[in-house]
């Protein structure tokens, strides 16, 4: 009985801990591309005359830091396929952790397999592969599809439970839904500014909106989950 006991306590452990790897992930993965490429930017000749703060986090897989971002990005897709997280109940309604978590995935691969796309010459895109219009459109749709589904799953699946509803539970969901709101807003506000500002605001233009909001839809999106790992208001 005590070995059963745990096991069961390795496996919640295991889950817990793998919850906080995708949540620092998503946290860090912004501050390490932003400040690293300034780095390499200020001591050393690469990218001389090149803005290093790129117009979107996406845009860093043309950097020296490319293999960074595709590496989080697979790893964060590796994690997310080994999520089972919250076992659905029969006639529950709503969409399976499960399922929500390989949606996640696959669409953070598909993310890295189709690039960005973009246009700026050497030394400024140090890849020689230019990606075409429709892999950056299929680019940006599986980039939304991500965030998307990551919302959905904060604010429908985190907030369920099968035991006793805490007070630590109840702070618990206000951020999860908190998160995945402002996940969704970040979409939007990324879409007002690629639609109807982008190149009537030279000031807009300098801060590079898209990378800001796309920061923090990460960053929305590793809180909601280092709070689901329970690094914030554990029981």
């Amino acid at each position: 009985m005590e070995e059963k006991n745990a096991g069961e306590t390795q496996l919640i452990l295991s889950y817990l801990t793998l919850r906080k790897a995708i949540g620092w992930l998503g946290i860090l993965l912004p501050v390490v591309l932003f400040i690293g490429n300034y780095l390499i930017s200020a001591f050393t000749d690469f990218e001389n005359g090149c803005n290093p703060f790129k117009s979107s986090i996406s845009h860093y897989y043309y950097t020296r830091l490319s293999e960074l971002f595709t590496g989080t990005m697979c790893a964060v897709a590796l994690f997310l396929y080994s999520y089972n997280g919250h076992q659905k109940k029969e006639g529950e309604k709503g969409l399976s952790d499960r399922l929500l978590s390989n949606l996640a995935a696959s669409f953070a691969l598909l993310v890295v397999l189709f690039p960005t796309s973009t246009n700026l010459p050497l030394p400024c895109n140090i890849r020689s592969f230019v990606s075409s219009d429709l892999t950056g459109n299929i680019h940006l749709i599986m980039a939304v599809l991500f965030f998307v589904t990551l919302a959905y799953m904060s604010y429908f699946n985190f907030t369920k439970t099968s035991g006793e509803v805490t007070p630590q539970k109840i702070r618990r969901n206000k951020i999860y839904r908190r998160c995945a709101i402002v996940m969704v807003s970040s979409l939007v506000l990324i879409a007002v500014y690629l639609f109807a500002l982008e190149g009537k605001s030279s000031f807009l233009d300098k801060i590079h909106p898209v990378f800001c909001f796309e920061a923090t839809a990460l960053f929305a999106f590793g809180f909601s989950w280092l709070t689901k790992g329970e690094f914030l208001l554990k029981d």
